[in-house]
């Protein structure tokens, strides 16, 4: 018999909890965050919180074009977190979403600068196609083989990775420079429009939310419902226990991270050629690290991360436009921003884990 009293209370692993009420601590999770958020804002700045979450809301769905530029946002975010979730739930933890779309961004920009004028559109936008995803694809199988080869470090390699794709965009920009001297590119094909995607209608921003529809339901099959996804959860779960299974591990790593890297890659061609029409370094703009807090808040699920990357693009441009109503510097925006997306985050444990009392046998045990 042990006298010694332990804690009272200790964390135990939750069972699996059904969708709806994991949603619903998420839920009140985001209800605290607010609140939380309205105590600040009233202390810090004597302003009404309502009039804040008001301008948070009109600054993305008060007219049309800003409800674009919001679905725009939403579906760069998703299109990356798509391409991160195979390799994270394989546990190769990919942080080089950041480089492998600026490598996709570049391969775009250099057919439409180097055959813009040289073959027919369609020819165009098929090679665009196929190079932004090659590349992507590329960048994604380096530290793919080291790793399968050798063991090495996936998360340093990946984001040394990032840094190459910089300064390869970087030495290009300087190459195909326009003017000479102005260190920027411009916008590419400006006169002929060459191998930019066409508008659908009057939304310019319609074929970029249909394609990142397309590979959200093509990855949730593909990671739900075939062979490939299988092997991907199996490898993620124990590697020794594939391996007694049958499944090649190294081939599902490189094979996983060819696919993770060509959606990235994927990702610069909607930037180039549906958004922007121009490569600089820094088009790729920080999406790449968000996005790995995008696919861990849904679970790596295709269709959670449509919500994740919704609130995340939400609360980005409803902090900008808090900054330019209420003249505060961007830094409180993004204290706001901070708070809320702590709370979610923090949902989670609650989610994963359960506080409970020890009962009586177990303190004199």
């Amino acid at each position: 018999m042990n006298d010694k009293k332990g804690p009272l209370f200790h964390v135990a692993r939750r069972p699996h909890m059904v969708w709806y009420k994991a949603w619903g601590i998420r839920a009140i999770a985001l209800i605290l965050a607010l609140i939380a958020c309205a105590v600040i804002t009233t202390l810090l700045t004597g302003l009404n919180p309502l009039d804040v979450y008001a301008t948070m809301i009109k600054g993305n769905l008060s007219t049309p074009r800003r409800v674009w530029v919001l679905l725009q946002e939403l579906s760069i975010l998703l299109c990356i977190s798509l391409g991160l979730a195979p390799a994270f739930k394989m546990k190769f933890w990919n942080i080089g979403g950041e480089g492998q779309v600026l490598v996709g961004c570049l391969a775009t920009g250099a057919v439409m600068i180097l055959l813009g004028d040289k073959v027919p559109g369609p020819v165009l936008m098929i090679l665009m196609i196929v190079v932004s995803l090659a590349a992507g694809a590329l960048w994604g199988a380096i530290p793919a083989f080291f790793k399968a080869k050798y063991n090495t470090n996936e998360t340093l390699f990946t984001l040394m990775m990032n840094y190459v794709g910089t300064q390869l965009m970087a030495y290009f920009i300087i190459v195909w420079e326009v003017p000479k001297g102005s260190g920027k590119v411009g916008i590419i094909n400006q006169a002929s429009e060459a191998g930019w995607f066409p508008m659908i209608g009057h939304n310019k921003y319609l074929l970029n939310i249909l394609i990142v529809a397309a590979v959200t339901v093509f990855m949730y099959i593909y990671m739900n419902y075939t062979k490939h996804g299988y092997e991907i959860a199996v490898v993620g779960e124990s590697q020794n226990t594939a391996r007694y299974v049958g499944i090649n591990v190294k081939k599902v790593i490189i094979r996983t991270m060819c696919l993770s890297g060509a959606i990235c890659g994927l990702t610069g061609l909607l930037l180039v050629a549906g958004t922007n029409h121009t490569i600089t370094t820094s088009l790729a703009g920080g999406r790449g690290f968000t996005a790995v807090m995008v696919a861990w808040m849904a679970k790596f699920s295709p269709i959670g991360m449509i919500f994740t990357s919704f609130l995340i693009a939400f609360l980005s441009k409803g902090a900008t436009e808090i900054s330019t109503m209420f003249g505060l510097n961007q830094s409180f925006a993004d204290i706001l921003t901070g708070i809320i997306i702590f709370f979610i985050i923090g949902s989670e444990f609650f989610i994963n884990y359960q506080i409970r009392r020890r009962s009586d046998g177990e303190k004199e045990a």
